[in-house]
């Protein structure tokens, strides 16, 4: 069973109606013990960086996702802010994130005819084909944006998807069982459902 994590952030359902289509078990639950008993776990995160963090930590839930993430290696997705939560800072708030990537978040520059947020569907690319993650994704693939920050990892490695809006920026970051991507696979359409079948099934 795939656990979403409900913490209050806005309409989530839209993961779990495309895992439903996959034929993919999956709860929307804000359950401590719902999340301990779960295979796998989707982190959505809608809106300002801050507001996902502050809701995520006053739901009790963090020290349930660091025990089943950290030490159990329970396999877990990142999607929008939900995946720039997984860093240590975001220059959109003042909250500090989960600090599971060495990762921070940056605001896209001033770039002329460079609209922000970056909304719309992009290709993404990767240098990293043994991801199991990307199993099956196709050479190009393109999936939903809507955001106005972008994930920067230390690490070079830890970036698993490339994308390009004015700058290249990590459109997917990687490491162990940690996963997370800046784009909306549930409105991705084929892109989308491959990768959570992917993930479902194979990371």
């Amino acid at each position: 069973m795939i656990a979403i994590v409900d913490y209050d952030i806005g309409n989530i359902a839209a993961v779990s109606n495309m895992l439903m289509r996959l034929g993919i078990r999956s709860m929307v639950t804000s359950s401590a013990k719902d999340i301990e008993q779960a295979s796998k776990i989707v982190l959505p995160g809608n809106g300002s960086f801050d507001a996902c963090m502050k809701n995520l930590r006053e739901s009790g839930l963090v020290p349930t996702l660091e025990e089943k993430v950290l030490r159990e290696k329970t396999p877990l997705l990142g999607i929008c802010v939900g995946a720039q939560m997984l860093g240590v800072k975001s220059a959109e708030g003042e909250e500090s994130g989960l600090g599971w990537l060495d990762m921070q978040v940056k605001k896209f520059p001033d770039i002329d005819g460079l609209r922000v947020p970056h909304m719309g569907w992009n290709e993404v690319w990767t240098e990293n084909k043994n991801n199991p993650l990307l199993e099956g994704m196709e050479e190009d693939a393109r999936f939903y944006f809507v955001h106005s920050y972008y994930m920067k990892p230390t690490d070079p490695e830890d970036i698993m998807l490339h994308a390009k809006y004015g700058i290249e920026f990590a459109a997917g970051v990687s490491r162990g069982n940690i996963a997370g991507v800046q784009f909306h696979p549930e409105k991705s359409h084929r892109f989308g459902k491959q990768l959570l079948n992917s993930f479902a099934r194979g990371f």
